[in-house]
């Protein structure tokens, strides 16, 4: 019979029980129990149970040691012990699930019972679960849409222009909740904005030079375009990436920009040249300016000397008039002289004209052991010296008396 067992003989009944059994508290007895073990896993549950049962309004089980109740007596079970435990349960688990983690990258959008309530951090929150909604959008990642579409110019022209456009979150809120699809509609308004800005455009422009001015100008109305929808959007670049004109003239276009280029080449070639010639015609200029700039400061000087001797003469002129014109005739004649290699004199009352070898007389005085004539001449040129200061001084004196000096080659 098992220890726990209720009735008969000297064995003693539970010993947590109701009855009069003490528990043992050593290693054995003496009052006929015998060695007691530890309580088995079923009734540690059942008295979980009995105080499970008392803390709901119900009774606990009992047990006696007398003719009371047996083991299987006891209190009326509560009913609603079961569902209030799947209860409680339930509640644990619902508002354990109210916890989410929001990343750095990323904003909440909480909506509860549909409607929008708030815009959460990054971190750890807490919401109610099947009460509020949370959905969380990225707000640093960068996306990108491309439009590539054939469209008319303003000219009348087509030409076939892609356009790729980087953009992010920057309102979660409005991103999820003012547009249905923020996404398509910022397709629908690329390919509005194009169209309308190479609307404005000649060809030409679009497809040599004006291609950056046609990005900044698609920015501009894009960007106007997402602020009126309220798309929670916000771009980053718009970017042309290609234009061309339609493959059945490509060809022709090919031309026309080789010829486009030829005729630039040719336009640096003579802004080269002219540059090359205007320098060179500047150098000449500043040389030719001073080279006048020299000549005229030699002029003035040789002026301003000529007249500083002029005057200098002039009071010895006015001081003794006869002795400052011989002396300056003299010098005259010398000079003239000086550069002449034959002089003829006429003496006036004679028919003969005498002829002075100057550069002979020169190199005759210079040299010994020359010929008698040499001799002569110096003779000769001493005479005729002495007449023809004779003949000056009498023709100042006589002046319808004539006297000719000819210089000779």
């Amino acid at each position: 019979m098992a220890w726990n067992e209720p009735g008969g003989g000297n064995n003693q009944q539970d010993p947590w029980g109701g009855g009069g059994g003490r528990r043992p508290s050593g290693n054995g007895g003496n009052n006929g129990g015998g060695n007691q073990g530890p309580p088995d896993l079923d009734e540690a549950l059942k008295k979980f149970q009995d105080k499970i049962n008392r803390l709901l309004g119900g009774r606990g089980k009992r047990s006696g040691s007398g003719g009371g109740e047996g083991s299987g007596g006891g209190g009326k079970r509560n009913p609603f012990v079961l569902p209030i435990l799947v209860l409680i349960v339930a509640v644990v688990i619902w508002a354990g699930s109210g916890f989410h983690l929001i990343d750095q990258s990323e904003r909440g959008v909480v909506f509860r019972l549909g409607k929008y309530t708030d815009t959460l951090n990054p971190g750890l929150h807490w919401n109610p679960p099947i009460i509020d909604r949370v959905d969380n959008v990225n707000v640093t990642s960068i996306r990108s849409a491309t439009q590539t579409d054939s469209m008319l110019t303003s000219d009348e022209n087509i030409v076939r222009v892609s356009v790729s456009t980087q953009y992010v979150v920057s309102d979660a809120h409005a991103f999820l909740v003012n547009v249905n699809e923020p996404e398509m509609t910022l397709q629908n308004a690329m390919d509005s904005a194009l169209r309308q800005e190479v609307g404005n455009m000649h060809l030409q422009e679009i497809l040599t030079t004006g291609r950056d001015r046609l990005g900044q100008r698609i920015f501009d109305r894009l960007t106007a375009y997402m602020d009126a929808y309220g798309t929670g959007l916000r771009l980053q670049t718009v970017n042309v990436e290609s234009t061309a004109p339609p493959d059945q003239v490509q060809n022709a276009f090919d031309d026309v920009i080789r010829a486009r280029e030829e005729r630039q080449r040719s336009i640096n070639q003579a802004n080269a040249y002219s540059q090359a010639v205007v320098l060179e015609a500047k150098g000449q200029k500043q040389r030719l300016v001073e080279e006048a700039n020299g000549y005229k400061a030699a002029v003035v000087s040789d002026a301003t000397g000529q007249t500083n001797r002029f005057n200098s003469l002039l009071g010895e002129y006015r001081q003794a008039p006869d002795v400052t014109r011989q002396r300056l005739y003299l010098e005259t004649i010398s000079q003239v002289l000086s550069n002449t290699p034959k002089a003829l004199v006429d003496l006036g009352d004679s028919n003969a004209v005498t002829v002075l070898p100057l550069n002979q007389m020169q190199a005759g005085g210079n040299t010994s052991g020359k010929s008698d004539s040499s001799s002569m001449s110096m003779q000769q040129l001493e005479q005729i010296s002495r007449q023809v200061v004779d003949h000056m001084n009498s023709g100042s004196q006589q002046p319808t008396r004539s006297t000719s000096l000819r210089e000779g080659r």
